[in-house]
């Protein structure tokens, strides 16, 4: 009863915020003056009439309410100043770029997760070690530097002077031929090792707690080899904020892939929205605004309640 009571609270506190937040942004973004981009041949006259008769000359509040309504009965708009997506409808070019978005975040998550929780642990093992301070100092430099730092170190290197992996994605829909895979290679790699420099830290500072813990000297003494004490104590309570975090961690990637969709040409949601941006294409900036909102909220809820679920002992929303 706790936990429906707080996650149903949760779930109006994240409407209420989202709904906020695309008001705000909705209220900037029609504050600017209307840019309209020409195609070659275009009447101006023409396409200011149908901005016209979808309301983009009515005061801002009545375009408000109209955008709701068309919402409401699933029109987002229709391209007006990107050149390859004018006249079509926002929705229909969202679901057609999100898959590859989303492909190399799951890839960079794979790759990322197993790569990493082994590293921690190793290093948290191996405390005060050689091999802890080797992995300690790399964990440190790849937080440091940004992804796209990293990226164009692996097109120098990989791309251009070992010619190992394309320089850019492949285009077309084939995204679950090899082919397609090794192409999104590069764009994986560039986001997995800031993914994999936090999971190490994390896990290596959670494990290295435990490992010190009073219980796990409590095991030992009852007959535990050191093996068993920390394979059945410590790694299973140094895990309950670990697995959280993962989720955090994804989203993290999925937010911070705009620039590394747009270096390496992938045709995913992320050079979508940067364009949307410079191209002032309202109804694209207005949905996939919604969409980065929409999942930076949901996971926030999703790792509160997981913390219940991995751990009986903890009950979210519960006074006692």
């Amino acid at each position: 009863m706790y936990m429906f009571k707080y996650v149903m609270k949760r779930i109006g506190l994240m409407l209420m915020t989202f709904a906020i937040i695309m008001t705000t942004c909705f209220i900037l973004i029609k504050m600017l003056p209307i840019v309209i981009t020409l195609a070659p041949g275009q009447d101006r006259d023409i396409l200011e009439a149908q901005l016209r008769e979808r309301g983009y000359y009515d005061p801002i509040p009545l375009q408000f309410v109209k955008y709701l309504t068309r919402i409401f009965h699933g029109d987002f708009g229709i391209g007006i100043n990107m050149p390859e997506f004018r006249y079509q409808p926002v929705w229909d070019v969202f679901v057609s770029q999100l898959p590859p978005t989303v492909l190399i975040n799951v890839y960079s998550t794979l790759f990322a997760v197993p790569l990493g929780l082994l590293l921690g642990i190793y290093a948290a093992l191996r405390k005060n070690k050689w091999q802890d301070h080797t992995i300690s100092t790399l964990v440190m430099v790849f937080i440091s530097v940004p992804s796209y730092v990293t990226a164009f170190i692996l097109q120098y290197t990989l791309c251009f002077k070992l010619d190992l992996l394309p320089l850019t994605m492949n285009p077309g829909y084939d995204y679950f031929s090899w082919d397609m895979f090794v192409s999104m290679l590069p764009a994986v790699l560039a986001m997995s090792f800031g993914s994999i420099a936090g999971y190490c830290r994390f896990t290596r500072a959670e494990l290295t707690e435990s490992l010190t813990g009073d219980y796990l000297l409590l095991a030992r003494t009852k007959g535990l080899t050191k093996r068993q004490s920390i394979m059945r104590h410590a790694l299973k309570n140094a895990m309950v904020p670990i697995f959280p975090s993962i989720v955090a961690e994804f989203i993290a990637v999925l937010s911070g892939s705009l620039i590394i969709e747009k270096m390496f040409g992938v045709n995913g949601v992320g050079g979508l929205y940067l364009n949307s941006i410079i191209f002032q294409d309202y109804d694209f900036f207005m949905l996939l605004s919604g969409f980065y909102t929409l999942v930076s909220l949901t996971a926030g809820i999703v790792v509160d309640i997981s913390y219940g679920f991995i751990d009986p002992r903890i009950r979210m929303g519960s006074k006692k």
